[in-house]
């Protein structure tokens, strides 16, 4: 046993190490659903064993789908690009999905243009607010590319904002009626009731057919940050990465397992575990 898994099982006995994830159950894994933002990447960037591990993966005809806050615009790159089955994006405002037979990209909304557009004007009341009364924060550096929230940016391209200023960005959303969850990165808000969880299971119904709460056991949520609650409390088979430990104070839905590793390479530590369960012995 590894000193890092001692830790866990002194401190956090609720999370298991992924070795305890048996090849029964890794056998039973059909699609695999991960954060982007230091969970598959590390420091900002996506090591390349994380990478090949995606497509590893798809290889065995897993099917795999990022969740993602990270803006349509990439998503459309990553829906396209990636060895990926589709991507949903914004932290479920939208999902993508290209369609490689007749070279479509397939896309949906959680709501219309309309909608979307006078969202972003109540957003941009937000917006000032925040940058006017939190020094140091600013407006994330691909809010560009987003359709339908305000992401704020505390740490990725500027120095790391104290945790009460972080939580001040959250009640300054909250009390203008947005939504506001805390990711690795960023705060991001939108106006609606929807989350990862809630499009994830659209994904599903349109893409594949099926309805998300059949399957639970055939499916595995990897992720790292507050925003991903709603997966860790829904999915049976819920991974954190190690750098989750920065956040498991105030997660009220822990990951049911832990990575030894941080970012990417504990995403690559989870892919390695599943596909040594599918290798002929």
């Amino acid at each position: 046993m590894t000193m890092l898994n001692t830790y866990y099982d002194k401190t956090y006995n609720d999370m298991l190490p992924i070795t305890t994830f048996s090849q029964q159950q890794s056998k039973e894994i059909k699609y695999i659903l991960t954060d982007i933002d230091d969970t598959l990447t590390h420091s900002g960037r996506i090591p390349a064993c994380a990478f090949q591990a995606l497509e590893n993966l798809q290889r065995t005809g897993i099917k795999i789908i990022p969740i993602t806050g990270r803006p349509a615009g990439w998503c459309d790159l990553i829906a396209r690009m990636w060895p990926v089955d589709g991507v949903v994006g914004e932290n479920g405002a939208l999902y993508f999905s290209y369609d490689e037979k007749n070279k479509k990209m397939i896309r949906r909304y959680i709501k219309n243009e309309e909608e979307r557009v006078n969202d972003r004007k109540k957003l941009s009341i937000i917006r000032d607010e925040i940058l006017k009364n939190i020094p140091g924060c600013a407006l994330s550096a691909d809010q560009h590319y987003r359709e339908a929230d305000l992401a704020i940016d505390f740490c990725e391209d500027v120095p790391v904002l104290p945790a009460e200023d972080i939580i001040k960005i959250v009640k300054i959303f909250e009390k203008h009626g947005a939504t506001a969850k805390i990711s690795s990165i960023h705060v991001n808000g939108w106006f609606g009731s929807y989350d990862k969880l809630s499009m994830t299971k659209i994904f599903f119904q349109d893409i594949f057919d099926i309805k998300l709460g059949s399957i639970l056991g055939k499916v595995i949520y990897a992720g790292d940050s507050p925003n991903d609650e709603p997966m860790f409390e829904y999915f049976p088979n819920s991974v954190g990465v190690a750098n989750i430990l920065e956040f498991t104070d105030i997660l009220t839905h822990k990951p049911a397992l832990i990575t030894e590793k941080e970012g990417g390479y504990g995403f690559t530590q989870l892919a390695n575990h599943l596909l040594s369960a599918l290798s002929p012995r």
